[in-house]
């Protein structure tokens, strides 16, 4: 039986992807001078403006997403007879995913005959987006929901997460990173490696001079542990750095090229966490790696 696929916006997808697919998407809300806005289109998404503005100091604040946002959701899918699917953002990073389980246990009440299937991506961005593609791809295939979601439980441990920052402010300030004894300063410009681990929170493991390098250093990455890259698509997100994200792109082909490279500006929310000139590669691994 065919079933319903939701994510939210951390999920950084293409509009016209997800309108193709029908998947649903429940959003996050951030507010800048004391308004609130959601991005529900990344194709409208002004990210130069934005995040040009946090270079200037404008503060920009983010908030759960509200079990009441993914009851509205979700609910009229199940009423219509639909299974459901949700692959959500990190837990590691956020308790919206826990806000999501608590809207399931509500409609898994409403809607006895149902069933709900939640996936903690253990990732944001297209770390997450990618898995939602997946998911997308296993519907497509003839996959039941059951199976579909033990897949993606499996997929996510072969997801490899890695990015650098321009500023760790802004991860700092939203007790983004786990492990604080890591942080550096712009001193001689050490730039910070991170990367998502297992739990799904933000870790820094390495540091490098300068911005090309670390650009390199990414790639490095990357050639170090990708699997079947003809195979795969491979994401990039900047924030508000379309020319790094293209030098990235230019290394990643040289060795081992993918079959796709998905390039997005970083969303408003996940962007606001890891500041202007975040630049992050998310790949899959090879068992073992």
């Amino acid at each position: 039986m065919a079933f319903s696929i939701f994510t939210d916006t951390s999920a950084n997808l293409p509009t016209a992807y997800l309108r193709s697919e029908d998947i649903g998407v429940v959003p996050f809300t951030y507010t800048v001078f004391g308004r609130d806005y959601q991005c529900l289109d990344t194709a409208a998404f002004e990210s130069e403006g934005f995040y040009n503005a946090m270079r200037r100091g404008v503060e920009v604040s983010t908030t759960l997403v509200r079990p009441e946002l993914y009851l509205a959701a979700f609910r009229p899918r199940l009423a219509a007879g639909e299974d459901l699917l949700f692959v959500g953002m990190s837990s590691g990073i956020s308790g919206s995913f826990q806000c999501a389980m608590l809207a399931a246990d509500d409609l898994r009440e409403e809607f006895p005959a149902r069933r709900i299937r939640l996936v903690d991506s253990l990732g944001a961005s297209l770390g997450e987006g990618l898995l939602v593609m997946d998911a997308a791809r296993y519907r497509a295939q003839g996959m039941d929901l059951d199976a579909a979601t033990e897949a993606l439980l499996r997929r996510r441990r072969q997801m490899v997460q890695v990015f650098t920052v321009d500023d760790l402010m802004f991860l700092r300030k939203g007790g983004r990173l786990s492990n604080a004894a890591a942080l550096v300063g712009t001193v001689l410009q050490i730039k910070p490696l991170l990367k998502g681990d297992e739990a799904g929170r933000i870790v820094s493991f390495a540091k490098v001079r300068g911005r090309k390098r670390s650009i390199e250093a990414l790639a490095e990455q990357y050639d170090a542990q990708v699997a079947e890259p003809e195979a795969q698509t491979v994401g990039i997100a900047h924030a508000g750095c379309p020319a790094d994200a293209a030098a990235l792109r230019k290394l990643l082909r040289k060795n081992h090229p993918p079959r796709r490279i998905l390039t997005m500006d970083y969303e408003p929310v996940t962007g606001s966490h890891v500041g202007p000139g975040a630049l992050a590669l998310f790949f899959y691994k090879g068992e073992g790696k």
